[in-house]
Formats: C-alpha cells, sequence, structure tokens
C-alpha cells in the first residue's frame, strides 16, 4: 500500500514538473521573440519573421543575426548557467543564501578574466576561447581557498561557516579587482567597468560557441549527480550511513559549480543574484528534488535573464543600461526578503 502511495507521489510529481518545465519553456520563447524585436534599430514582428527565413534586407539580416540573436542565445545560456551553478552550491553547502556570487566564486573568475583582458585584446579570435578556461582557473582556486578555509578536521565543512569564507574572501578579491581596475588604461578601464556591473558584452556566435560546450558537459553531468545533492541535503551523518562519500562528491559538485559560474561570468561579467533566484524559484515550483530542480533552474534563470537583458535595452533607449542592474534591482528585495525569513 505504501510503495502504491509512494509511486503515486513520484507520478503526480513528474507531471507537475513536467508542466513547470513547459510553461517555463513557453515564456523563455515568448520572451525570445519580444526580444527579437526590441532595440534601437526597429524590427516588426514581420520584419523579424521575414528575415529568419531569409526574405530581410541586408540590414535587417545584419542587426538579427549578428546583434540581436547572439546576445538573446547568451542571456539565456549564462542566466542557465548561473541558476544552475547556484542550485549545486545550495544543495552542497545546505544552505538557501548560498550562490556563486555570495560564495566569491564570482569574483574569483573575474579577478581571472580582468587580468586576461589587461595583458589581450578582445579583437583576436583566439583569447575569446579561453576566456572560459582562465575564468575557470581564478573561480577554481578561490573556490579551493575558500573550501580549505573553511574546512575543519573531523567535522568537514559547516555550512554557515563556509558561508562567512566566502563573503570574506569576496571582499577581498573585490578589493583587488579595484586596484587593477585602477590601473588600465582608459579604454579597458570602460569596459572592465560595464562589465563588472554585469553585461552580455560577448554579442556574437564566438561567444556563444565558447560558453555552449560547458553547458553541455557539464549540465548532463549535475542531473548524474542529481541523487547525490538529495542525498548530501540530508546532512553528512545520514549521507555516510547512505554508503556516500561525501567529500569526494561534494568536490567534484562543487567542481561542476565553479566550471558552470565561471564561464557563464566570462562572458555575461559579474552578474548576480541570478543564481540565488533562479534555484529558489524552481524549488517553488517543483520541490526539492534536484532530478527536477535541476532543469527547473536552468529554465528559470534564463528565463530571469533573457528579461533582465530586454528591459536593460529597452528603458533607456537608445541607451541600455547593464543587464546587472536589473537583475540586482530584482534580486536585492528579494535577498533581503530571504535573509530575514532565514
Amino acid at each position: 500500500m505504501k510503495s502504491m502511495q509512494a509511486g503515486t507521489m513520484e507520478h503526480r510529481r513528474k507531471i507537475r514538473a513536467a508542466q513547470v518545465m513547459a510553461v517555463l519553456g513557453a515564456l523563455i520563447l515568448a520572451a525570445f521573440l519580444i526580444s527579437m524585436n526590441t532595440g534601437f534599430i526597429k524590427l516588426s514582428p514581420w520584419d523579424v519573421m521575414k528575415t529568419l527565413v531569409g526574405a530581410g534586407t541586408e540590414k535587417q539580416e545584419l542587426v538579427l543575426f549578428d546583434f540581436r540573436l547572439p546576445r538573446i542565445v547568451l542571456s539565456v545560456l549564462v542566466g542557465a548557467g548561473l541558476a544552475v551553478s547556484g542550485a549545486i552550491l545550495q544543495g552542497v553547502s545546505r544552505n538557501a543564501l548560498a550562490d556563486p556570487g555570495l560564495l566569491g566564486i564570482s569574483a574569483g573568475a573575474g579577478l581571472a578574466v580582468i587580468l586576461f583582458i589587461s595583458f589581450y585584446p578582445m579583437t583576436e579570435g583566439a583569447p575569446v576561447y579561453l576566456l572560459p578556461l582562465c575564468a575557470f582557473a581564478g573561480a577554481s582556486l578561490t573556490a579551493a581557498v575558500i573550501y580549505s578555509l573553511a574546512f575543519r578536521k573531523g567535522q568537514g565543512v559547516a555550512p554557515t561557516r563556509l558561508i562567512l569564507v566566502g563573503i570574506a574572501v569576496s571582499a577581498g578579491i573585490s578589493a583587488a579587482m579595484i586596484v587593477l581596475t585602477i590601473k588600465l588604461n582608459p579604454e579597458k578601464f570602460q569596459f572592465v567597468s560595464v562589465w563588472l556591473a554585469g553585461s552580455i558584452w560577448g554579442a556574437n556566435w564566438h561567444f556563444v560557441m565558447a560558453l555552449l560546450p560547458w553547458l553541455m558537459i557539464l549540465l548532463p553531468y549535475v542531473m548524474v549527480k542529481a541523487r547525490v545533492l538529495d542525498i548530501l541535503r540530508l546532512g553528512e551523518p545520514l549521507a555516510i550511513g547512505l554508503g556516500t562519500s561525501t567529500e569526494r562528491e561534494r568536490i567534484r559538485l562543487l567542481a561542476a559549480a565553479v566550471g558552470l559560474a565561471g564561464a557563464s561570468v566570462a562572458v555575461g561579467g559579474g552578474i548576480g543574484f541570478v543564481g540565488l533566484i533562479g534555484p529558489h524559484l524552481a524549488r517553488r515550483l517543483v520541490g526539492p528534488h534536484h532530478q527536477y530542480l535541476i532543469p527547473a533552474s536552468a529554465l528559470a534563470g534564463g528565463l530571469l535573464l533573457i528579461v533582465a537583458d530586454t528591459l536593460a535595452r529597452w528603458i533607456l533607449q537608445p541607451s541600455e543600461i547593464p543587464v546587472g542592474i536589473v537583475v540586482a534591482i530584482i534580486g536585492a528585495p528579494y535577498f533581503i526578503y530571504l535573509l530575514m525569513k532565514t
């Protein structure tokens, strides 16, 4: 009888998760279509449809295929990467406030990117594909420092200690980034200032191809490890009792989170709160089971960032504001709400 009830509940959970993800996918598609029609150069929905089927003018093809579409695709990919990274960190640390920005991982990736940009002009082709690797190296080093400082022999890594160490390390890295930024020439200083505020700056297909392999490899790996995340969420003693090698699995999952966050930061800049809001929204919609939470977080993060980027391009036309500022306007009150609730 109990097994039948459990099977029925699981079936209902699957149906609900499928419905939620279908709705999120439809909303992303709708935002995608609206975003293609948004910008300083006006393209009507009919112009967009004609251009997509190859019947547009040369100017319309340039605007749509070379400028808008790469940026829209990057918005979805960056949002998905940051949200899944946040879901992993929240599951590993068992802390609802964990996200790549708060734990200092985004700051470490950002520092590495700023160092890279200081020495290589971004007009060259090869550095574009090296950027995610560079960001991953910076994020990995930062994560290793945070983990080693938060680890206590015989106690492991306490969630609260991990958060506090991450905040302290992030503050130190941010100070170093400010010093480096001051020493840049005016052109690079302006670019880095906008990048730090959060900007989908690599609006071409090279950056899409630089980010896409990271998501194609790491997202399936995280889905395979969904059950491990569910077990880690139960706490250290129970996870060990169920036969899970907690430290090894935690390090592997942290490496996946670092890879997703680092690659996303490399092309999206210092965008905060997506890794916090995306998983929370998904958890409210599909529940805490990571086999549903991970894909729902990816869709929620992609939807959040494509909407924020569309607003950033539309609010102050013909100028635009960094998408990170729009996300912060949404995310800061939500973070305060979570902090007070927790």
